[in-house]
């Protein structure tokens, strides 16, 4: 596998590296692979330091077994190490060094088998004293003799049981903890990863330390279970919502009992085909349920109204199914079809895109498929047998007496129609006199309506408020952690000044550079030093203003109160996080290339543009060059006339202030807890806190005769900036300038962005290369995806009406009812303040087939009327009079089904919401336009052909 591949090349380049070199790791990363939920660890009476051996040794052990679930090693709290505090003065008199320190460690703790020896009858495991029982007992290593004299341990350092330097502190509410991430990796379903984890920390209370206490935060499952609550919520609205319309237009509650029975075993049908294919019950195909709700009755209404109208007739109640069933057999299964045909350009997407809306086009079409399958089955059936006992219409004073209030509301409904339905027969008379007119003035209506597009604005999803804040602090660079913590503190004392108390739940800060660099793999935060800070603020449920006002309100006050200081803000919700797939902005320009100052420049010259940008927000360089950097220039003359090299003094250097542990590795095994620490022998942090301690760092040779110096004398000292990051794009180095947006749609930020960068990159150094990724890209790769897919539908529709048909005119009259729906799309997102955007873009596709369906059935009745000897124009007027109960019915029960996803109620309606608005703006101008254009234009058409000799429309040439 690719995996297996990076890893193997990875390792045979591990011996070009210097010593010390850790291994590559390579791991698994997707868009996907986000927090889902944060463990904090805090107590008032354990220490940082079994904070976090309790976080990395037991919980984080536990949390391996939860499937799905990633966690990286703990944040914050203090690594428990052996500290072998040199003292630099001892060693100068002792004539030692660190080095010599390091190798005597190396020397006698020792963690090595010894082996089994056979005494007699028995045979003897052989133990040895090899490492210390207790962190005092190093203390007594002897480290060198010296003319009979031994120097031990204690007489040049102090071994105690520390902690390694410091980078990365954690603040829960203002309380030093350790906190852990746990991701979700693959296709692990959130709620399934944070309820294990959850039963995990349960089942593990009784092995807890007394006095720890373990907090949950940021629960990314809450959103989603709120989300997928959410939609059912819809679902079940949408479905009451439209048993009532059809009940206003039936006035008999046993058609609609039949009619609404379609709607549960069409979700179930539909659940057991997504179970099939792996699919699980998510926002999307939940969402794809909730979609065709309003759609899932058309089949049964139709089909239903159909069979009250051949009762109508007088016929019995077996022929009158039988009849009706048959009539719009072949028109319901072509407009079924026309629904779901729709959705296959959506396989060929690529990116998220493809991801969140094929579970979203599978739901839709196995529940269409199983609704046609139901009213060609069991609404027939239902039929016989409720609507047999009541024969309306043959005993209608019976019908009456039985269900007094359901018959005088019908009859009143029906007078009420008729009238309704006469006036649109007068109404489409006076269009029908004048169809050239009536189709030009519409045709121009629809084109000048969909010219507004240029003024919808465009999105790649619809922001959600998931009640969090994700803030990132960057101070001057190469601050130290203590000033950042600091700085961080007063920064929560502006936020809880920002945000009322009681909307507040938790404050999180993430301070400084995790210990592993595992941790900075999986974290998109951006971190690049000790100067950098994560806050994390979580709202409660209810609150005064939305989350985005908040944001807004610290966005304005932070730079006024801490002027210097960089402040951006970071997506908090999964779903932006996805989208993003792993950077920190939505809009990320990249600049690559090998002259790295060069591209720094062009960057930083870039983001001062892009702050002029209206609506771009939270733009910075993400690199920064200006790290401070001390410049040790070694003498090599003067080393070598003392017995040195280059290489004893960068070692002494390394050991004094990073500690050994880089290059010479030393472990203790603490036999309390069966754990090996790591020992580390290094000159204490507090001993360096001058430049003068620092020159006076003792170094030694390796070479026999060399004479101990101090740092001093070996080297002269200069400071510098250099990078604090590097990053890298296909090998090159990379700068990245980050842009957010709000008040504004992403694609008219990113167009201005683009316009920028195109200026600038006849300024690029040689061999540069400039490019705009991020959201931006997925966005506009998505667009061109489902552009196709909006013109494919069109295309396939068509020519599955044709293949019906056997015409080229007829399915050409059916699909003129699309420049309508596009017409009302346009509109509905105008009117609502709704950018063009994934979903919004599906929704249109959606429309081309609902909205082709009811076309059909007008269509179709239109024929039969012309081949019973009627005109065009008579056919036509007949076919809009008929047919216009199924047409409004079907309609209304679609447009009403969409309303609760339109309205985007609850968390994450936000997400759905423009598509269920595209799906209503388009169903209701497509309706008109099926109503009006459509018999104009058949009209017109087959009011021409009819005045020319007949002659049969080959399919072919």
């Amino acid at each position: 596998t690719s995996l297996a591949q990076t890893a193997a090349i990875s390792q045979t380049f591990l011996r070009f590296l210097p010593p010390g070199t850790t291994p590559p790791l390579v791991i698994i990363y997707s868009a996907s692979t986000v927090p889902v939920i944060q463990i904090g660890l805090t107590s008032d009476t354990l220490s940082e330091q079994q904070l976090f051996d309790f976080g990395n040794y037991f919980i984080r052990t536990q949390l391996a077994t939860v499937p799905g679930a990633a966690t990286p090693f703990p944040y914050g709290g203090k690594q428990r190490v052996v500290s072998v505090d040199i003292n630099p003065t001892a060693l100068q008199a002792k004539g030692l060094s660190a080095v010599d320190i390091v190798n005597a460690v190396n020397a006698q703790n020792l963690i090595l088998p010894t082996g089994t020896a056979k005494l007699g009858t028995l045979e003897y495991n052989v133990e040895m004293n090899g490492s210390p029982q207790s962190v005092e007992e190093l203390n007594d290593l002897p480290v060198k003799t010296v003319n009979g004299a031994t120097i031990y341990m204690k007489d040049v350092a102090h071994v105690r049981d520390g902690f390694s330097p410091q980078t990365n502190i954690v603040l829960s509410n203002g309380q030093r903890g350790v906190l852990m991430s746990i991701y979700k990796t693959g296709t692990a379903s959130t709620i399934d990863i944070v309820d294990r984890v959850k039963k995990m920390l349960d089942f593990n209370k009784g092995s807890i330390p007394e006095g720890l206490r373990i907090s949950t935060f940021f629960d990314q499952s809450l959103y989603v279970r709120a989300s997928i609550q959410g939609v059912i919520r819809e679902a079940i609205i949408a479905a009451c919502l439209t048993a009532v319309m059809i009940l206003l237009f039936l006035g008999n509650w046993k058609s609609t009992l039949i009619i609404a029975i379609s709607i549960p075993l069409s979700i179930l049908v539909s659940i057991l085909c997504l179970s099939a294919l792996g699919q699980t019950i998510n926002i999307m195909t939940l969402g794809g349920l909730a979609l065709a709700v309003g759609i899932l009755v058309d089949d049964a209404t139709v089909e239903i109204e159909n069979i009250n109208r051949n009762l109508a007739m007088g016929k019995e109640t077996v022929q009158a199914i039988l009849d009706g069933a048959q009539q719009i057999a072949v028109p319901a299964f072509v407009s079924t079809l026309c629904i779901c045909i729709v959705f296959i350009p959506m396989f060929f997407l690529s990116g998220v895109a493809k991801f969140l809306f094929v579970p979203l086009a599978e739901a839709v079409s196995f529940a269409m498929l199983a609704s046609y399958m139901w009213s060609r089955t069991i609404v027939p059936t239902l039929a016989m047998y409720l609507l047999s006992s009541e024969d309306e219409y043959h005993a209608e004073e019976h019908a009456g007496e039985k269900m007094g209030f359901f018959r005088r509301y019908q009859q009143g409904f029906e007078r009420s129609f008729e009238k309704f339905r006469e006036g649109y027969r007068r109404a489409l008379g006076v269009a029908l006199h004048s169809p050239k007119l009536f189709a030009a003035c519409f045709l121009a209506f629809c084109v000048l309506s969909v010219l507004l597009v240029g003024v919808l604005g465009r999105d790649f999803f619809p922001k959600v408020d998931a009640g969090q804040i994700r803030l990132h602090m960057r101070a001057r660079t190469g601050l130290r952690i203590e000033e950042t913590a600091r700085l961080a503190d007063q920064v929560n004392g502006v936020i809880r000044e920002t945000i009322p108390k009681d909307e507040l739940t938790t404050v999180l800060d993430n301070i400084g550079v995790p210990y592993s660099g595992i941790n900075l793999t999986y974290s998109n935060a951006g971190t690049i030093g000790t100067s950098d800070a994560e806050i994390l603020v979580q709202l409660k449920e209810v609150r005064g203003k939305p989350t985005g006002a908040y944001i807004n309100d610290l966005r304005e006050k932070l730079p006024q109160r801490f002027p210097g200081v960089q402040f951006f803000f970071q997506p908090a919700d999964i779903v932006t996080q996805i989208l993003n797939f792993g950077t920190p902005a939505p809009i990320d320009v990249e600049v690559t290339g090998m002259n790295q100052r060069g591209n720094y420049l062009i960057g930083e010259k870039l983001a001062s543009e892009f702050r002029h940008i209206p609506g771009a927000v939270d733009v910075h360089v993400q690199q920064a060059f200006d790290n401070p950097t001390l410049f040790m220039e070694i003498d090599r003359a003067r080393a070598q006339s003392v017995g040195m090299q280059s290489r004893d003094v960068a070692q002494n250097v390394l050991v004094s202030l990073s500690s050994s542990f880089q290059t010479a590795p030393a472990f203790w095994l603490d036999p309390k807890n069966g754990v090996e620490y790591n020992v580390a022998v290094q000159e204490p942090q507090y001993r360096v806190e001058n430049y003068q301690a620092l020159q006076n760092t003792p170094i030694s040779g390796s070479a026999p005769g060399s004479r101990p110096q101090i740092l001093g004398n070996l080297v002269t000292t200069s400071t510098t900036a250099r990078p604090a990051e590097i990053s890298h794009y296909t090998t090159q180095p990379m700068i990245n300038i980050y842009a957010a947006v709000d008040g504004r749609d992403l694609g008219g930020v990113s167009d201005e962005v683009e316009k920028r960068v195109q200026a600038i990159e006849k300024d690029l150094p040689k061999g540069s290369h400039i490019a705009v990724r991020g959201q931006v890209q997925t966005m506009k790769n998505s667009f061109a995806g489902l552009g196709f897919g909006l013109l494919g539908a069109i295309v396939l529709v068509y020519l599955l009406i044709v293949v019906n048909f056997q015409s080229w005119l007829d399915p050409f009259i059916i699909i003129t009812a699309l420049p309508g729906a596009l017409a009302g799309i346009c509109w509905t997102l105008l009117l609502t303040h709704t950018t063009l955007n994934v979903p919004s873009l599906t929704g249109a596709i959606m429309s081309v087939g609902v909205a082709t369906a009811n076309s059909i059935l007008m269509v179709s009745f239109a024929r039969e009327q012309m081949d019973e000897g009627k005109s065009a124009r008579d056919a036509a007027s007949e076919a809009g009079f008929v047919r216009i109960r199924p047409v409004l019915m079907t309609a209304l029960a679609m447009i009403i089904g969409m309303v609760p996803m339109a309205v985007g109620l609850g968390e994450g309606g936000e997400q759905n919401a423009p598509l269920g608005r595209a799906v209503i703006g388009g169903l209701v101008f497509a309706t008109f336009a099926t109503l009006f254009f459509v018999p104009c234009v058949f009209s017109m058409i087959h009011g021409r052909r009819a005045r020319r000799p007949s002659q049969p429309e080959p399919l072919s040439p």
